[in-house]
């Protein structure tokens, strides 16, 4: 059977889940829950994590980036400056192009500021970074990202870390339908159902992080989410039945004695 295989820019990834680096209670903890999720993409907040320090703990001690795609992010950044200087940064140290970005705009909720993004997107793809774009569930915005040059849109399903799943099924649906990036919803996810939601809506793929790292079994949830998005992937392809106020028989009625 063949891969139905995720592509971002001109690279492509077997798992259609991307998962987060942070929040586990350790670097073991964190490896094992991501190799057990399938995930070929993992996000590492430049600003959080080290990855240039020799003499601490590096991530790549735990995760090879030989075989896991390392996805630098702008987590913690709230101006357009702030942003920049990070992705520069991770340029410098790993050579990394394919970035995510995410610029905040409150401390509280953690919405990002879409001007300030917006116009980062477009310096960071001027500069040749192929930029995974943290968003509002904003259709608009979505496409205005898409035409400065975003190599993926990552709308928020909900607030970051709080779980509440997917709250504007509309918006996620009309983003997918007016776009031809892949569309990868990002925060807000609690639990393996909330991933095959996103996947039946037609997204491309999805990114987990709270949801698996502070799980009360992080390696089960890891393992649920891997199978959540393969299952939401392939319902998605099959094709749903049409939505019928009334009931309709599920035998055939011809013949009936």
């Amino acid at each position: 059977m063949k891969i139905d295989k995720l592509t971002v820019g001109n690279q492509k990834f077997n798992s259609r889940l991307i998962v987060g680096t942070g929040k586990y209670k350790n670097m073991p903890e964190c490896a094992k829950a991501i190799k057990l999720s399938g995930a070929n993409i993992v996000t590492v907040a430049v600003r959080r994590v080290n990855i240039s320090d020799k003499n601490k703990p590096l991530l790549m001690d735990y995760i090879d980036p030989k075989k896991i795609t390392y996805l630098p992010n702008t987590a913690g950044c709230f101006t357009s400056e702030e942003a920049l200087r990070t992705l520069r940064l991770a340029r410098e140290i790993g050579g990394w192009k394919l970035v995510k970005l995410e610029v905040l705009g409150d401390k509280k909720n953690l919405f990002p500021d879409m001007i300030e993004t917006l116009k980062s997107t477009e310096v960071l793809t001027k500069e040749g970074f192929k930029v995974m774009v943290y968003c509002n569930d904003d259709p608009l915005m979505a496409k205005r990202l898409e035409d400065v040059g975003a190599a993926a849109i990552m709308p928020l399903a909900a607030p970051i870390g709080s779980g509440l799943g997917i709250l504007n099924k509309t918006n996620i649906h009309i983003i997918i339908k007016q776009t031809k990036l892949p569309v990868i919803v990002d925060a807000g996810l609690g639990q393996a159902s909330d991933a095959t939601i996103a996947m039946e809506l037609g997204c491309d793929g999805v990114l987990v992080n709270t949801a698996i790292a502070k799980a009360k079994k992080p390696f089960s949830m890891a393992l649920a989410f891997k199978h959540a998005v393969i299952a939401g992937r392939q319902s998605y392809l099959s094709g749903r039945i049409i939505r019928n106020l009334a009931g309709k028989p599920s035998s055939p009625t011809e013949g009936i004695i």
